[in-house]
């Protein structure tokens, strides 16, 4: 294991090392390109302003052909100024807000009828929300980019497969912040995969091992619904579980291992270190099933003092490789042992930025006029991860089919929330959130 590199990190303003690909396509009749400014300047609105959506933002303002921000969004107004702050520092000529900086749980309807339609919305905020912003936008006609994850819960799923079949009907455009489906090292790694270079792929193991998540104490004054806002992590409500909205990347790269996604699982996990008031389980080990019968193992992991790894391994009948989110240098070995003298594949061509280039490929496909929507792939990448950690929380064996028609939503009525509404989950007279209790807890 020691060609295994552990280097890897959330989305940052710049971003880091990116690839190469194309998107997957629908076909329709509606052009919202027509609705474009006549220089051909694209409109571009980012809801959910924090570090992620900056560097969308400045992602999506960096692409070729005129661009301008002409709305942001987001729950709390320091996060637009904050953001304002980073992006005029690279785009100054590229910022043209005015007034249209909105601040509320219902900001991402006024920043979206602002540039619809034929605009780019940048939806960015926690993914609890990220099914309801894009049926606004496609309903609106707007191009989107679409952080991961995509949402927490089958509901929420179905609801960006809905959301996809609709833009593809509009021939609106939908990309997705899987941004390792971009990268050309791995794509090139999966294709030498693909071609047969380690043999029939036997199992793949996802990591995600580091130390633990952050938290922040609520300020005095805070409602309850701003502090776990705030610390969106914390709470399964808004990301889904640490094993959704921080592996998503891996299990998705194994899953495109596999050209498949699977078909069940069932697994473990809970609190051993972890004393913060809030829902996380600490440790995450999920064993999925696919159909032919071979194994993903996906580990996830925040603890500290704890052995580390942020990446892929992948076995095959005749070789093996190491890949995936957090190794910017996949390679290929000769059998099992992961070991420099074995290595018989690795990237020789020019860096990449992945973060760039999905939007790259986005504002291309806009400006091109031609077929763009992740939204299929990027909602069953998602739904892997909820897969899993209903197995994790429910202590059962469950199916793809099973999970994918759950009714049980995590946030329901999210459609109404405020700063002031007490959010769906809220402490008991200890300051205890409730926790998954393997083999009571009710996740389908």
């Amino acid at each position: 294991m020691t060609e295994r590199s552990n280097q890897g990190s959330r989305r940052r303003f710049l971003g880091a090392t990116g690839g190469l690909a194309a998107g997957s396509a629908l076909a329709s009749a509606w052009l919202p390109r027509a609705f474009a400014a006549e220089n051909n300047e694209l409109k571009v609105a980012l809801i959910g302003c924090g570090s992620r959506g900056t560097g969308a933002a400045h992602n999506a303002l960096s692409t070729k052909g005129p661009t301008k921000l002409w709305a942001m969004a987001d729950v709390f107004e320091n996060r637009i100024k904050g953001s304002v702050g980073n992006l005029e520092k690279n785009h100054a000529d590229k910022m043209a807000l005015e007034d249209r900086r909105y601040v509320g749980f219902d900001a991402y309807r006024k920043a979206i009828d602002a540039i619809a339609p034929g605009g780019v919305a940048l939806l960015c905020t926690p993914p609890a929300f990220r099914p309801m912003h894009l049926e606004y936008a496609v309903q609106r006609g707007c191009h989107v980019f679409m952080e991961k994850s995509f949402g927490v819960d089958a509901p929420g799923v179905r609801r960006v497969l809905k959301a996809g079949e609709a833009a593809a009907a509009k021939n609106l455009k939908i990309a997705g912040g899987l941004m390792s489906r971009h990268y050309r090292p791995l794509e090139e790694a999966v294709a030498q995969i693909h071609q047969g270079l380690i043999g029939d792929v036997i199992t793949c193991w996802a990591y995600r091992c580091h130390g633990p998540v952050g938290f922040a104490a609520k300020p005095a004054g805070a409602t309850e619904m701003a502090h776990q806002v705030r610390n969106y992590s914390c709470f399964t409500w808004l990301n889904g579980s640490f094993l959704l909205d921080w592996l998503i990347h891996n299990l998705d790269v194994c899953c495109w291992v596999k050209n498949g996604w699977p078909v069940s699982a069932q697994g473990q996990g809970g609190r051993q270190q972890r004393t913060e008031p809030d829902q996380l389980f600490d440790h995450y080990a999920v064993e999925y099933s696919f159909e032919d019968g071979t194994r993903l193992f996906a580990q996830g992991r925040h603890m500290a003092n704890c052995w580390g790894f942020f990446g892929d391994v992948i076995h095959g009948t005749k070789g093996a490789a190491v890949l995936g989110e957090g190794i910017t240098d996949p390679k290929i070995y000769r059998g099992h042992r992961i070991a420099p003298e074995n290595v018989i594949w690795r990237y020789q061509g020019p860096p990449h930025n992945h973060y760039q280039h999905e939007h790259d490929l986005l504002f291309a496909a806009i400006r091109e006029d031609r077929p763009y929507n992740e939204a299929e792939r990027c909602a069953y990448a998602a739904m892997t991860g909820i897969l899993g950690r209903m197995a994790c929380e429910s202590g059962k064996e469950i199916t793809w089919n099973e999970a994918l028609a759950s009714t049980v939503e995590l946030a329901p009525g999210i459609e109404q929330f405020t700063l002031d509404t007490p959010p769906p989950v809220v402490p008991d007279e200890h300051g205890k959130y409730p926790i998954a209790m393997p083999g009571f807890t009710k996740v389908i």
